[in-house]
């Protein structure tokens, strides 16, 4: 076990938040959501303009340096929701000036960076959280809870689909997106969550052979791929993404075919139940309606939920669910991905031993 700092009980906990862009108003939200609990004590940015519209949002100090923030905030964890390549320092710097660290997808780009991080937190005693709130949407929970009954028997094969837009002008909104160094490309960054639930819902990954393309974008990373998965339990199955629908966003979804089970998860991001028969009936069947939801937007409504688990935990009340480690699971499938397509050949996991 780890000596991390008390648990904190007698105030609310206050959080800081680095990167005042366009993840950044769900962290605000979700952290109002949870107001009797925490609140916003510091926001942070570069940009003046992003900073000034944060903190005249949100009442929190502003800090034009993650420097100055670590210097002169009170605060008890730091939010980062800068672009992903920085994560990996930002995360070491906060760790070491005694705080926990709770980093947006994907943690980090490149492999040893992800370790580094983790490595960082468990030397300062701090906790290490990575945002993957899709795991809170009541639909895939649901998807869960019926692998981990066994209820679909032995899964034969699983698919994901992402098929979404991302036009010219969303990448040209920053110079950063679509660089290797600081964003990665269509599977490290927009269905960084997806290939979160090749693990967490099916089960470690045995081996996987990719290929990636950059189609029409004129960006370093890929708009598109395809990755064909076996898992350790025998299934087979594929990843497919792409960043050029036409003429907006169509599909996230996963769909597990079993010997005794069908299942489906659909919508624009994984929202609706499609299909879902069973051999042998079960109660959650009956959560089936309710679990669907609309939306329109593909980051969902899990941040609420996610930071409710981060409360929860620094007030000694629960574990965490995405720690660092949990966090390394999906990103060494999306380094397997990209060495494979790079190399030509297939990857077998783990990376190392």
């Amino acid at each position: 076990m780890r000596n991390y700092p008390p648990a904190i009980t007698d105030r609310k906990i206050r959080f800081a938040l680095v990167g005042c862009g366009r993840i950044a108003k769900n962290h605000i939200n979700a952290i109002r959501t949870h107001h009797e609990r925490c609140e916003l004590a510091a926001v942070c940015d570069i940009d003046p303009r992003a900073l000034e519209e944060a903190a005249g949002l949100t009442g929190a100090r502003p800090y034009a340096s993650l420097e100055q923030m670590l210097a002169h905030a009170e605060a008890d964890a730091v939010v980062i929701a800068t672009p992903s390549g920085l994560h990996p320092a930002q995360a070491v710097q906060i760790a070491r000036s005694g705080r926990h660290v709770i980093t947006e997808k994907p943690m980090a780009t490149r492999w040893e960076d992800g370790k580094r991080m983790v490595t960082a937190a468990d030397d300062a005693g701090v906790r290490l959280f990575v945002v993957k709130q899709n795991r809170r949407n009541a639909t895939l929970q649901l998807l869960k809870r019926a692998v981990d009954k066994k209820r679909f028997g032995r899964i034969y094969m699983v698919n994901l689909n992402v098929f979404w837009t991302r036009p010219d002008e969303y990448y040209n909104s920053a110079r950063w997106r679509g660089t290797w160094e600081f964003d990665g490309g269509a599977f490290m960054n927009q269905a960084s969550h997806y290939v979160d639930l090749l693990d967490w819902i099916v089960g470690p990954v045995e081996s996987l052979q990719a290929y990636t393309a950059t189609l029409a974008r004129d960006i370093e990373v890929e708009d598109t791929g395809v990755i064909s998965l076996r898992w350790r339990n025998g299934a087979l199955g594929s990843m497919n993404v792409t960043m050029l629908t036409y003429p907006h966003n169509m599909e996230g979804s996963i769909t597990i075919l079993g010997e005794r089970g069908t299942a489906r998860i659909g919508g624009v991001a994984v929202n609706q139940v499609e299909q879902w028969e069973f051999a042998s009936p079960d109660p959650d069947d009956a959560a089936i309606k309710d679990a669907s939801y609309q939306t329109t937007s593909v980051y969902g409504f899990g941040h609420p939920l996610y930071y409710d688990n981060v409360i929860r935990v620094l007030r000694g009340e629960a574990e965490p669910e995405t720690d660092g480690r949990e966090g390394l699971k999906s990103l060494e499938v999306l380094v397997a991905a990209y060495r494979s397509a790079r190399d030509g050949k297939r990857v077998a996991l783990p990376l190392e031993y």
